[in-house]
C-alpha cells in the first residue's frame, strides 16, 4: 500500500496578517504499486502535462489545467481521505504556537482515523520542506512502525514525482471547497467526488 500525503493552507493563526483560515491535509492511497502506475501513467498520457509544463501545483494551475487534471483522474484506483480544519475553533495554546506541532497531530490524527483502510502502508510526503520540520514529522509517524499500519516513511520532492503533485492538487481542491471568500469553490471537488473516501471537518 502506497499512500502519498500533502497540506494546504498553513499553521499560523494570525488570520487577519495572511495566514489561512483553513487547514486541510489529505491522503491518497492505493492499494498496489499498480494502481499508483496506473494513475502516474493516466497523467502522463492526459493532456495536463501538454497544457501545463512542469510541476502541478494546485494554487498556480489556471481553471483549465484543474478542470483536465481531475476529469483524467477521476476514475482511477485510488481513494482520498481528508482532514480540514477551522482554525477558529482551535483553541489548545500548544497547537496554536508550534506549527510543528500543530502539522504533526493533524496529520497523525487523520492516519489514526483511518477507517482501517491502512494496512503496512509505505507513507511518501513532499520532502521540499524545511528540513527539522520533516526530521520531527518523521519520527513521530515512525513510532508507528511494527503496529501493522505504516510500513516506511519516505520522502519525495514534489518536483519529481506525480503522484506527490496529485496530493497537492487533491487536498487544494477539497480546502478551496471551504473558502467562501473564492470562487469557484466546490468545482474541483465534485471532479473529484468519486475518488473521496471521507473527509474530516475536525471539531
Amino acid at each position: 500500500m502506497l499512500v502519498f500525503i500533502d497540506e494546504s493552507g498553513d499553521p499560523g493563526f494570525k488570520i487577519e496578517k495572511g495566514a489561512s483560515p483553513i487547514f486541510a491535509a489529505v491522503m491518497v492511497i492505493f492499494e498496489t504499486k499498480e494502481a499508483a502506475s496506473i494513475t502516474h501513467r493516466v497523467i502522463e498520457e492526459s493532456d495536463a502535462p501538454r497544457i501545463h509544463r512542469g510541476e502541478f501545483k494546485f494554487n498556480k494551475c489556471s481553471d483549465d489545467v484543474r478542470d483536465v487534471f481531475f476529469k483524467a483522474i477521476r476514475k482511477c484506483p485510488f481513494k482520498v481521505r481528508a482532514i480540514v480544519v477551522r482554525k477558529k475553533l482551535i483553541h489548545s495554546p500548544r497547537l496554536r504556537a508550534d506549527k510543528d506541532k500543530f502539522y504533526e497531530y493533524f496529520v497523525k490524527s487523520m492516519l489514526n482515523y483511518d477507517a482501517g483502510i491502512l494496512k503496512k502502508a509505505v507513507i511518501v510526503i513532499d520532502g521540499s520542506g524545511d528540513r527539522e520540520f520533516r526530521q520531527n514529522l518523521n519520527t513521530a509517524l515512525r513510532r508507528k512502525l511494527g503496529s501493522g499500519i505504516i510500513k516506511d516513511v519516505r520522502f519525495k520532492n514534489s518536483k519529481a514525482d506525480r503522484l506527490v503533485q496529485l496530493a497537492d492538487m487533491c487536498v487544494g481542491a477539497i480546502a478551496r471547497s471551504y473558502r467562501r471568500d473564492r470562487d469557484q469553490t466546490d468545482r474541483w471537488r465534485q471532479l473529484l467526488a468519486p475518488r473521496i473516501n471521507d473527509v474530516w471537518d475536525f471539531r
